[in-house]
């Protein structure tokens, strides 16, 4: 009995079938992280009037405040700081240095390792306020979702969870305020040191006259300090 030898995939049988298999999976990511986006808006909704309610003090600059920005995009304010959520529309794939690739789960199969990707950013209530374009955010975590709805959040020190979380963890809403109530812990904390003498000791014309019209010199929670890769918690 002859047998006869498999013949290899054409070109366009490849693409058509690369096309399907990973356009499948990236809208599957698209969508399960959009999903999780529009529950992120809702519980920052709920968290506000929950803490606002908690608060005894008549000052209304201790109420929290939720805006939403759009689709993609939506914010707390926390009395001098506000939180801003963005969801980017692109789906990303690990590099090949990142912890992910340690675990089985993405190990067995690449695809896993696709994540839509909703970022954290802590900026200063006032660096809007005063229209400072100027100033400093800073990303305090980042929250991936893939195709099966897994998850897991890598950010600075408490934001971070441990990697091999990522293939049993499924997100939902209350994983969703977790996320978030540390977040404005972390943001609470988080406080505006006296950026270095050297950094400030010499002013253009241009630098006074914006402050005078508007108070735009440039200011940032760690201003003159660098934002240091150790601070991300990193799987041991």
């Amino acid at each position: 009995m002859v047998h006869k030898t498999k013949e290899p995939k054409s070109a366009q049988s490849l693409i058509v079938d690369t096309l399907i298999e990973k356009s499948g999976m990236k809208q599957k990511v698209y969508e399960n992280t959009l999903e999780t986006f529009n529950i992120i808006k809702s519980v920052l909704h709920e968290l506000a009037i929950e803490l606002n309610a908690g608060i005894k003090s008549s000052n209304k600059k201790l109420r929290l405040e939720y805006r939403d920005r759009g689709k993609f995009e939506a914010e707390l304010r926390i009395a001098g700081d506000i939180l801003v959520f963005s969801m980017h529309t692109n789906v990303f794939k690990f590099d090949r240095d990142h912890n992910a690739w340690k675990l089985p789960y993405v190990k067995e199969n690449s695809l896993n390792a696709y994540c839509g990707t909703i970022n954290v950013y802590n900026f200063l209530t006032d660096s809007f306020k005063y229209n400072r374009i100027d100033d400093l955010g800073y990303l305090i975590g980042r929250l991936f979702v893939n195709r099966e709805n897994h998850y897991f959040v890598e950010g600075k020190r408490q934001m971070g969870f441990l990697y091999n979380n990522f293939g049993q963890a499924t997100i939902n809403k209350e994983d969703v305020k977790q996320i978030i109530e540390t977040s404005i812990l972390y943001t609470l904390e988080f406080d505006l040191l006296v950026p270095p003498y050297d950094i400030i000791k010499i002013a253009t014309v241009a630098q006074m006259n914006t402050k005078i019209d508007s108070s735009k010199m440039q200011t940032g929670k760690r201003l003159g300090f660098k934002f240091n890769s150790d601070d991300v918690l990193e799987e041991k």
